[in-house]
């Protein structure tokens, strides 16, 4: 494949705590995302901010032993940011952040796909020049997929980051988001009600991860639904990143995927083996394509 994905957003070290101790995870949506994609065999530049320091090393040898490009632009003098995440009884996770974001708009030279979200997307003084990134890709005809993410402790005024997000998704063509996102950006709807309303925007297929079940998407063929794949769960860690690498790997992959069902219910089915495999393991640790072609 010659495509070339360019993730934009932060990288950082997830500290899990654990009954022998914190354990130190490479983390960060993503940062999940393009070693997803990376294992997945797709060509992938990333472009984040990470510290000059032990935690910034081992963040760049980490996504470079899955294949992917670290951006030049992403090193500073500043701290590797963190993520304190503490994992409850059924495998759920929540976080507490440290995170100093800003990043340039980058040269978008051969990159087919340009994909953002999380913390990047709405974290001020970078965001403005990721919501840029995205409006510029997608004028110049390039494909554009975001995950929202939503850091409720992170991204400030909630006004603002919903008019944050919906600047992203009219410039998107693929958008994924999990039950929790849609809730908190859609509290007085349904699912279905949520789907309509980012599709409305811009979107050609609007995705919707629902933990434990079934997931739901939303194209110009209506409502098309795939079964979660069953594993034993170490934790949820990385999970809705791995779907969103596998959703991203099919966009390029299948040109049918934004106008014909059956390749949108493919599409669903090998995101939901990805992210089933990912979450039977501890920490973001993303599924080879050889291990997702093995379980379908």
């Amino acid at each position: 494949m010659t495509a070339d994905v360019l993730v934009i957003g932060e990288a950082l070290i997830d500290i899990v705590a654990s009954g022998s101790g914190p354990r130190e995870f490479v983390g960060g949506s993503p940062a999940n995302v393009a070693v997803g994609l990376a294992r997945l065999g797709v060509p992938t530049r990333l472009l984040t901010r990470i510290g000059r320091d032990a935690r910034g090393a081992r963040i760049a040898e980490h996504v470079a032993s899955a294949g992917v490009r670290l951006d030049k632009a992403s090193w500073t003098d500043a701290a590797t940011a963190t993520a304190q995440a503490r994992i409850a009884p059924d495998g759920t996770a929540t976080y507490e952040f440290d995170v100093d974001w800003q990043v340039q708009r980058p040269v978008l030279d051969e990159v087919a796909l340009v994909h953002a979200g999380s913390i990047g997307l709405f974290l001020e003084p970078g965001a403005d020049a990721v919501l840029d990134t995205l409006e510029h890709a997608a004028h110049g005809g390039q494909l554009v997929t975001v995950d929202p993410n939503i850091r409720p402790a992170l991204i400030g005024e909630r006004g603002a980051a919903v008019r944050r997000f919906r600047r992203a998704v009219a410039a998107a063509d693929l958008v994924r988001l999990s039950d929790e996102d849609a809730a908190w950006l859609y509290p007085d709807q349904q699912p279905e009600e949520a789907l309509a309303d980012i599709a409305a925007r811009g979107p050609r297929l609007v995705v919707l991860t629902r933990g434990g079940r079934s997931t739901l998407a939303l194209g110009v063929n209506g409502i098309v639904e795939a079964p979660v794949w069953p594993s034993d769960v170490a934790d949820t860690i990385g999970a809705g990143d791995a779907c969103m690498s596998s959703l991203i790997a099919s966009a390029l992959e299948d040109p049918l995927l934004f106008t014909s069902e059956p390749a949108a219910e493919r599409a669903l089915r090998r995101a939901a083996v990805a992210a089933g495999i990912t979450v039977s393991r501890v920490g973001a640790n993303p599924p080879t394509r050889d291990e997702v072609d093995a379980a379908m």
